[in-house]
């Protein structure tokens, strides 16, 4: 039997572009070599936002005294907490495995190699668990892998990734955390809402590189309030047990942990599943790919982390929706105009569209646009003593060029700013929109 699409690997461009592609009349297999739901699902954007929302529960029984509620004796279980992460992931899990049967799509667990797939050759071959699958059209999503940095004693000492911090049911005394990003921040928040002595390294001046500087800085703020000790500019430069060298311009100090965290970034899995016998261009540190997510072999095509450029779940999910909708012959072309980016920390931050560095770095005219986010009663009413920011970024000509929140719930009103940004809608225009009251969304059409 041939195939008219294979996909290698299971994650949010994978699962998504088998549903779509099965639901459409195309024959797919989709080989996994883990579990559905990949690196997301399973170690990363589900499991984190579990325990985050655990531990927002737990700070906001121990604050209910500011909201006139009476709560004693407040405590957590971490156990349960990680066993209700992991009852979660099953069922989200299991709601894949139901999507990919009702699509019709062939599931196979296991580690798929691909054959090498001339120009002359119709089909790529691929092997999986002793059997030979062809098919007309090939889509790689092998997703992520954490980057282990060469840390004189790292190796040597039982670090944490994110894997190792999600199945943690003790909580540990400290935590130095190696790498200010998404990822090490989330968990900055959560271990030390729990309790622990919480410490982060980052190489650069800020720590969410990327993320709007201003607000970067504000979040900081309020997570330096809270306990959390942070070295910017600053690297790690060897391990010892407990003990951790630092430096910063040329001094060096020590820190003590009982653990490390490592979070330095992800890297594209490009090896393992035969990539090198395709012909195939790399770009940067990803395969190389057009705005229809295909790669320099027109039969090849490839979404997610392994292109290397946007290593977040909602845009995997995108680009599988063009790739299948190209392979089914529409031409529309991925846009990265509005991706948002989220840091579920409490409180939230999420940004979308341009930076003001981003703007300068152009030599961009824009003007800004901010308030506090109390100007928002809804905020008022649910943040007792909590504050925040909405920062809009407008062209010459009004257009919304970028929108960046601190302060609950920042992920759930973005998307507001994602659309006018995808459109390119202009200030004016989204102002005269009526935004429903008291809601905290309205803090964007107050901010205009």
């Amino acid at each position: 039997m041939i195939y008219d699409l294979a996909i290698i690997g299971g994650g949010p461009a994978g699962y998504t572009a088998a549903e779509l592609a099965g639901k459409n009349g195309l024959k797919t297999v989709l080989f996994e070599k883990n579990n559905l739901g990949g690196i997301c699902l399973n170690e990363g954007c589900i499991p984190t936002k579990t325990l985050l929302y655990s531990a927002k529960v737990y700070q906001t029984a121990r604050d209910a005294a500011k909201y006139a509620i009476s709560c004693e004796n407040v405590a957590f279980d971490l156990p349960k907490i990680i066993a209700r992460k992991t009852k979660i992931v099953r069922k989200l899990t299991a709601g894949i495995r139901a999507k990919m049967n009702e699509a019709g799509v062939e599931t196979v667990i296991g580690e798929a190699i691909v054959k090498a797939k001339g120009e002359e050759r119709k089909a790529t071959e691929i092997e999986c668990n002793g059997q030979i699958y062809s098919a007309n059209k090939l889509l790689l999503c092998t997703g992520s892998e954490t980057v282990v940095p060469p840390i004189p004693g790292l190796k040597e000492t039982a670090f944490w990734t994110s894997r190792e911090a999600l199945e943690n049911k003790e909580v540990t005394e400290s935590l130095l955390i190696i790498g200010g990003g998404v990822i090490g921040i989330e968990f900055a928040s959560f271990f030390n809402t729990l309790g622990a002595k919480v410490i982060v390294v980052e190489m650069l001046d800020e720590i969410l590189p990327g993320i709007d500087k201003q607000l970067s800085a504000l979040l900081r703020n309020e997570l330096l309030k809270k306990g959390i000790e942070f070295h910017l500019s600053s690297r790690v430069v060897s391990v010892n047990g407990r003990q951790i060298e630092i430096e910063k311009a040329g001094e060096k100090s020590i820190s003590e942990a009982s653990k490390i965290l490592l979070s330095v970034g992800r890297k594209p899995v490009l090896t393992g599943f035969g990539l090198e016998t395709l012909n195939v261009k790399l770009s940067g540190n990803g395969l190389k790919v057009n705005e229809y997510m295909q790669t320099s072999h027109p039969d090849i095509y490839a979404c997610g982390d392994i292109t290397g450029f946007s290593l977040l779940a909602h845009t995997a999910v995108r680009e599988a929706e063009i790739a299948v909708g190209h392979i089914l012959g529409k031409n529309e072309k991925m846009s990265y105009k509005a991706i948002p980016g989220v840091i579920y920390t409490n409180p939230e931050t999420a940004s979308v569209g341009k930076t003001e560095e981003t703007l300068q770095a152009e030599n961009t005219a824009y003007t800004v646009k901010q308030l506090p986010m109390a100007y928002s009663g809804r905020f008022v009413a649910e943040n007792e003593q909590g504050n925040g920011v909405c920062k809009i970024i407008e062209g010459e000509d009004g257009t919304i060029l970028g929108v960046h929140i601190l302060g609950n719930p920042a992920s759930e009103i973005i998307v507001i700013a994602g659309i006018a940004i995808e459109k390119g809608i202009k200030a004016d225009e989204l102002k005269t929109m009526i935004f429903p009251h008291p809601t905290v969304g309205e803090i964007i059409k107050e901010t205009l």
